[in-house]
């Protein structure tokens, strides 16, 4: 037993009761040399929140002492929550902490913080718009030490006051400026200038009562333009779109074709129909499908995905820089790729008419879908036609030849390959893509049929598209339908993957699993609570056909998407494992990531353990030089790694979209003729109306004082307003029109005026996607 395992033990004891260092050493037995080591334990277990030091430097264990270690995150309000840090000796986690904005101390959100548990309610509402309803059942307490800082700098705008120079930091949650010196003494060059966007050191903050102080040490550009928001991410994010040297030293060594030697020992398939189908600004390729049809009206359906650790091998500069990035980031028009151009949009991309390295899953269906087979190989593909969602759709559905060749071809500024143009395809190849579409879509269907009989959860959420002009701004909003095109790419993905992990799993081989745990009962009670305040009946959500049939029940509703983000954010954030504990949301014991490699390091080690897979079965087209076995603490250690990291690029790509969103809307906000948006009332509090615009998802404020047509009150159960005079009613749930009134950069918030007349009847208005066709306005 170690020292602090000793320690823990100790302190656990009923009788137990707080002792400085010296009493500790006593009753533990130890001599002068454990006493010189516990000083140095102590401290660094209060620092890492495992005990509390409290009064006379004594020591003890949080809880004895009321106290709760964790992440404290701040609300534009001022408010926070504690999310108490998950205990070591597997021990249920403590409740989450509300903390009152005057409680926080010199605390800055994200900050790992000490928090003391009030013994009793103090009266009076917390602070902020969210507040008064959420969370009120959990316990409340205030800061009285900070662990451990979330960042030691931070980006924001310079501003100047008539007696001081400030910071306003870009993260509405830190509700302080920071002052800063003269910038005309500063040792920059050029010197920092009002309005430009900056980064800013924090010195030691400790008086509550005071701003924080810092020292300017980057000027980033002009607030608020493309750039600058882009570097501004970049930094906040710890995100490069540069590779280091020794990354592109190692490139020197990648083809730029395929030859014949690397092709030796592969299953040759480039004769074999294959296609790729991806978005229209895709600029990679890294997964594609193939099909053939058999005897017996049995068909094989090839899944072929970049073979990417061909040229990316464990120990070099390229496989530790993608793994420390782990994932790729999809920035608002750009992306900060996990590996370099070279390979992601070169060699390991799937382009059309082009010989290309694969790993590849093959399943053997029968007339029925039902599978016959499946086939691991190491092959080489060359694929026939590269398609995009639209264009696949097209063939799924249109049989006027004309008509699917008048669909635009894909700018080639936009994509990464836009491919042959349809129009250049003669009737037989046409019809030939046509036909194999349409017989992959037939299996797909039977596979999503059956993936939903056995329980998956229909997850998907619609997904706002944000396209920029030649100078990065913002210039149009779509909402991208998950269609049948999206749908046959999907299933056969999730296939591959399920059959991966399974197969692995069945030859005992650790691997590293996509993992989504089943959410708490506690959080489904409190969903199944607001989807009855909604006017949702439903039963037990911890049962899936529950849980289902509310997700049916949701589709038909106005309010669709923001009652969906309730139920995902009352499910676990899924993650990476070294172990198979299966995936709620697909309703799969057996599931890893294995078609993805280009953008996530998740695959590219799923690929490994494939290549160790053919060698361990003596497979054909295994490798011919040995493959390293992958240790299960090496894979625990890069799945706690890359599951970080897709959180954090999660993060930056949604306050990308923000940004841009903001941006977008507040050239709207200063058009003299505005463009109507159709919205849904969300919220209802005492300044207005939130709501969330259908098309972009983008979240704002009607305030009831822009009402100026009526008086309008809040009815007793805070479901709707209804004006005195005219008794016209205003609803959770319903659809409105509004304009873009105001958008604030700095709080990040937009204020909408309601259109009265399309309230009580409201038409169809011109979304974002229309609005965002007119020019910018420069």
């Amino acid at each position: 037993m170690d020292t602090e395992e000793k320690i823990l033990e100790f302190m656990r004891r009923k009788d137990y009761s707080p002792l400085r260092a010296d009493e500790l050493c006593k009753a533990l037995g130890g001599d002068g040399k454990f006493f010189r080591k516990l000083k140095k334990t102590l401290p660094r277990m209060a620092r890492a929140g495992t005990i509390a030091q409290v009064k006379r430097d004594r020591y003890c264990l949080p809880d004895d002492a009321g106290l709760v270690s964790g992440r404290l995150m701040f609300r534009a309000s001022g408010s926070a929550k504690l999310l108490p840090d998950v205990p070591a000796d597997g021990s249920p986690t403590p409740r989450a902490v509300r903390v009152r904005a005057e409680d926080t101390g010199t605390a800055l959100h994200g900050d790992r913080v000490v928090v003391r548990i009030e013994k009793k309610r103090r009266r009076g509402n917390f602070r902020g718009r969210y507040d008064a309803q959420d969370d009120d059942d959990l316990p409340r307490g205030s800061v009285v030490k900070i662990l451990e800082r979330a960042f030691a700098s931070t980006t924001g705008t310079l501003i100047r006051s008539r007696y001081y120079w400030a910071v306003r930091p870009d993260d509405p949650r830190i509700a302080k400026d920071i002052l800063v010196p003269d910038p005309a003494r500063s040792p920059l060059f050029p010197q920092p200038k009002e309005g430009e966007k900056v980064v800013v050191r924090l010195n030691e903050w400790t008086r509550r009562s005071e701003n924080p102080t810092g020292e300017i040490e980057k000027v980033l550009g002009v607030s608020h333009t493309p750039l600058a928001e882009y570097r501004a991410i970049l930094f906040r994010y710890r995100l490069s779109p540069k590779f280091p040297d020794a990354v592109a030293a190692e490139l020197r060594d990648v083809p730029a074709s395929v030859s014949e030697k690397e092709i030796r020992g592969r299953l040759d398939i480039r004769n074999v129909f294959t296609i790729t189908i991806d978005p229209d600004d895709a600029k990679d390729f890294d997964d594609a499908l193939s099909i053939e049809h058999l005897p017996e009206g049995k068909t094989r359906v090839g899944v072929h995905i970049a073979d990417v650790s061909r040229y990316v091998r464990p120990g070099t500069a390229l496989d530790a820089e993608a793994r420390a990035r782990g994932n790729s980031t999809y920035l608002v028009g750009t992306v900060i790729p996990m590996l370099p151009h070279a390979l992601s949009s070169g060699i390991c991309s799937l382009v059309e008419n082009e010989a290309r390295l694969t790993k590849s899953i093959f399943a053997v269906f029968d007339a029925h879908g039902e599978i016959v087979s499946t086939e691991f190989a190491n092959t080489v593909i060359s694929s026939r036609k590269r398609l995009t969602y639209s264009q696949a759709f097209a063939l799924m559905k249109e049989d006027d030849d004309r008509a699917i060749r008048a669909l635009p071809a894909v700018p080639a500024h936009r994509s990464g390959y836009p491919g042959r143009a349809l129009s250049e395809l003669g009737d037989a190849e046409l019809g030939e893509l046509r036909a194999n579409v349409r017989a992959l879509w037939a299996i797909a269907a039977k596979l999503r049929e059956k993936r939903m009989r056995d329980g998956a959860l229909d997850l998907d959420m619609p997904e706002v598209k944000i396209y920029v002009d030649a100078d990065g701004f913002a210039e149009r909003v779509e909402q991208i339908e998950h269609d049948e095109s999206h749908q046959l790419v999907e299933e056969f993905m999730l296939l591959a993957n399920e059959i991966a992990a399974r197969k692995f799993h069945q030859a005992k081989l650790p691997f590293i699993s996509r993992v989504h745990d089943a959410p708490e009962p506690e959080k489904l009670a409190e969903l199944r609570e607001e989807m009855l305040d909604a006017g949702i009946k439903i039963g037990d959500l911890s049962k899936r056909e529950e849980m289902t049939k509310l997700l049916a029940a949701l589709k038909a509703r106005d309010d669709a998407y923001p009652l969906r983000i309730r139920v995902l954010r009352s499910l676990k954030q899924a993650c990476y494992r070294p172990s198979a504990d299966g995936h709620y949301g697909l309703a799969k014991t057996y599931y890893a990531h294995f078609t993805s490699p280009i953008r996530r390091y998740a695959d590219l080690t799923v690929h490994r353990t494939f290549d160790f897979f053919l060698q361990k079965n003596r497979l054909p087209t295994a490798p011919a030089k040995k493959v390293p076995a992958q240790t299960l603490s090496e894979l625990a250690g890069t799945a706690a790694h890359i599951s970080e990291t897709e959180r954090s690029s999660m993060e930056a790509e949604r306050e990308s979209a923000k940004i841009k969103l903001l941006e977008y809307f507040e050239r709207e906000a200063q058009l003299k003729k505005k463009n109507v948006f159709e919205a849904v009332i969300t919220d209802i509090r005492s300044i207005g109306l939130f709501v969330e615009l259908k098309i972009s998802q983008a979240y704002g404020l009607i305030t009831l004082s822009s009402m100026t047509d009526d008086l309008y009150q809040i009815v007793s159960d805070g479901s709707a307003v209804v004006g005195r005079r005219s008794r016209r009613r205003y609803a959770l749930g319903q659809t409105v029109s509004v304009t873009v009134e105001r958008v604030d950069r700095f709080r990040r918030t937009m204020d909408f005026r309601l259109v009265p007349d399309a309230a009580e009847k409201p038409q169809r208005s011109r979304d974002a996607k229309s609005a965002g066709k007119r020019k910018r306005n420069r």
